[in-house]
């Protein structure tokens, strides 16, 4: 199997792993679907790791998307020059901000704004430091998350952000992730349908400002839509390791899965019960216990509890006899970028054997900055 690693002696469990082999084809796999590397924003906030980032680099991708100081910190560390950080920053993370863009002056550093009070704080703060804040609007196309809706007041707050002076309007940004489909056809129109509501707002940005937006669109689910729009640049995240939950979402995307958890048997307490020290300190739980993990070498078991640092499963009697206390056990996560926000290492695999560990630096809040 291509989850089994040869010595597994000397690695703790539960723990995180990276297949690199799979994480470089899932990352030429991107750019193949892109038509180059340079349409491609990935986002970072699946991985959080600058190895990582440094594998992207090696295949030509120079921009880059995160969600936090901290991930924007890393890709600087990691040698990025273009980040684009899509968060409205409020309080402190403002002055972070600003921070981050005096300890990483070789480095271009974006944020989003969707309203002229966050625009006027941050112009402010730009003014007060001598320096030019670079902006996206973040537009609310349908997710209702964040962002300014699709009103006519859009163009007007595209207007009057041009008044800032020490602000500079780079583009749009268009996050669609309210989108699931799993049919194809489905999810092409609801995406087509959504993103027509933005196209106001470009058009304004030609007609009246004589600027050319850069359009910034979607994430893993619309990728495979958005990339139909020459114009557009593209911000997958989850293809770089894939997970269980994409997989069954999106089947026209045939990513490989690069990233598992190594889980043991702990205790067998009665016939028919084995525990697994597979909490839920080490895997996402947001979403129903059935569908949090897959044992990729285990057949007929059921998930019927977990706790912080056990999970409990109920297998076959003749199994159950068979299963030693210690057995190793690959895990699938249904949702794998809160599983490694979990884990402070991972475990780097190469031809059947761990190879290195690589930190998930920006699983932290804070780095430095």
């Amino acid at each position: 199997m291509w989850y089994q690693i040869d010595h597994t002696d000397n690695i703790l469990s539960p723990s995180l792993l990276f297949y690199k082999a799979r994480i470089e084809s899932n990352i030429d796999k991107m750019i193949s679907i892109a038509g180059g590397p340079d349409r491609l924003i990935p986002h970072v906030k699946t991985h959080k790791c600058g190895e990582v980032v440094q594998l992207q680099l090696a295949k030509g991708i120079t921009k880059f998307k995160c969600a936090t100081i901290a991930e924007a910190e890393m890709l600087a560390q990691a040698g990025a020059k273009w980040i684009l950080l899509a968060y409205q920053l409020v309080g402190p993370n403002q002055k972070r901000l600003v921070a981050l863009t005096k300890a990483y002056n070789d480095v271009q550093f974006f944020c989003l704004v969707d309203n002229e009070n966050t625009a006027h704080s941050f112009n402010a703060l730009a003014e007060e430091n001598d320096i030019r804040l670079s902006v996206f609007i973040d537009v609310n196309n349908g997710m209702n998350r964040t962002g300014h809706i699709t009103d006519d007041a859009l163009p007007e707050l595209l207007s009057n952000l041009q008044q800032f002076k020490n602000l500079i309007v780079a583009g749009v940004h268009v996050y669609d992730g309210h989108i699931g489909d799993s049919d194809f056809a489905e999810r092409k129109s609801h995406v087509d349908q959504a993103f027509d509501t933005v196209r106001e707002l470009l058009n304004t940005f030609v007609s009246q400002e004589g600027l050319q937006p850069m359009v910034i669109a979607g994430g893993s689910p619309s990728f495979t839509v958005h990339v139909q729009r020459p114009d557009v640049y593209l911000s997958p995240g989850t293809n770089v390791l894939w997970d269980w939950g994409y997989q069954l979402k999106l089947p026209e995307q045939s990513f490989d899965h690069a990233a598992l958890l190594l889980t043991r048997v702990i205790s067998k307490p009665k016939p028919g019960i084995i525990t697994i020290d597979l909490g839920h300190k080490a895997v996402a739980a947001e979403n129903p216990i059935e569908k949090r993990f897959k044992i990729l070498n285990l057949d007929g078991y059921k998930v019927i509890s977990q706790s912080e640092e056990h999970g409990v499963l109920e297998v076959g009697l003749d199994q159950w006899e068979e299963i030693e206390i210690g057995k190793v056990c690959y895990a699938l996560p249904y949702h794998i970028c809160p599983t490694v926000a979990l884990h402070n290492y991972a475990t780097v695999i190469e031809n059947n054997n761990s190879v290195a560990e690589w930190e998930i630096a920006a699983r932290s809040r804070r780095i430095l900055v």
